[in-house]
């Protein structure tokens, strides 16, 4: 057996006698340098099972030599995490908003926190913008039917709107068409007054037709003018915003079935300072009083 090492000509390389469609296959070795750090990180694995946990035991795990543990650093870093939270929540609760506006750290503790909070409770219903849906009001803007101060959005984030809550925002749109407390006449009519509140193409013999009905009917919760009642939650009929529809069809079908959603009461799952934070948070995106 010939057992002389045949060198490549063209590189004066070693081969290692494979070859392959005429092309022999060079045996080239590894850089020392790179054969160096491959050593070193065998030395530093050997190393670092011996200084910190490593092996899994069947009931617990090698403790190391320096007995170090992520896990207890991560620990003591939520430990403080939380304490900071904790006084920092101690100084927003009870907060003007102008203390709030005047404290650069806490205004941005608030306001991340807050934000933290609305994409984890709110956002499902009110878009990740806070921007609302049709029957989810948008919280962007000025319109505000219990009112857009800090304390009055607080109020409505805790307590909820015809939530379970005792002393929840309560508001009730009759359902005139469902229980048949007008005729559908009256209902026409009435969709037309509503229309023309907000300036929309109305046809002017029903407005005058159903001028008194709507006094009579509309006017305790919405007032005489149209302009609604923040002690009742009633919207405002003329800025022409609405929560369901502005069109005829679909004022005419609040009209019919008097919708009203439902806003959970968020003192049953976040703590004071949350919902402290959420108001602030909500109070800032552009349309707080």
């Amino acid at each position: 057996m010939d057992t002389r090492k045949e060198i490549d000509p063209s590189s004066g390389t070693e081969t290692t006698g494979h070859e392959w469609d005429g092309i022999k296959e060079l045996n080239t070795p590894l850089p020392r340098w790179w054969l160096w750090v491959f050593y070193a990180t065998i030395v530093w694995a050997i190393g670092y099972w011996v200084a910190y946990p490593a092996w899994p035991l069947l009931t617990s795990y090698t403790p190391g030599l320096l007995d170090h543990s992520q896990r207890d650093d991560v620990a003591t870093a939520m430990l403080q995490m939380k304490s900071q939270r904790e006084e920092q929540g101690r100084l927003l609760a009870g907060a003007t908003l102008q203390e709030i506006e005047n404290d650069p750290n806490l205004l941005q503790f608030a306001r991340e926190a807050g934000k933290s909070a609305f994409g984890d409770n709110c956002a499902t219903c009110h878009g990740s913008g806070a921007q609302g849906f049709k029957g989810y009001p948008n919280l962007n803007d000025d319109i505000w039917l219990w009112g857009g101060s800090l304390s009055e959005i607080r109020k409505t984030v805790q307590l909820g709107v015809r939530s379970l809550h005792p002393e929840t925002r309560q508001s009730l749109m009759p359902s005139y068409g469902r229980d048949a407390l007008l005729e559908l006449k009256q209902i026409d009519d009435l969709t037309e007054y509503v229309t023309s509140l907000s300036g929309g193409k109305a046809d002017g013999a029903a407005v005058s037709r159903v001028t008194a009905l709507f006094k009579e009917q509309c006017a305790a919760c919405h007032g005489d003018d149209g302009k609604g009642k923040r002690e009742f939650g009633a919207p405002d009929l003329t800025d022409n915003e609405w929560l369901y529809g502005g069109t005829n069809s679909e004022i005419r079908a609040q009209i019919v079935n008097g919708r009203g959603g439902v806003m959970p009461n968020w003192d049953s799952r976040l703590d004071p300072m949350t919902i402290d934070a959420l108001a602030v948070y909500v109070h800032s995106l552009g349309g707080g009083e």
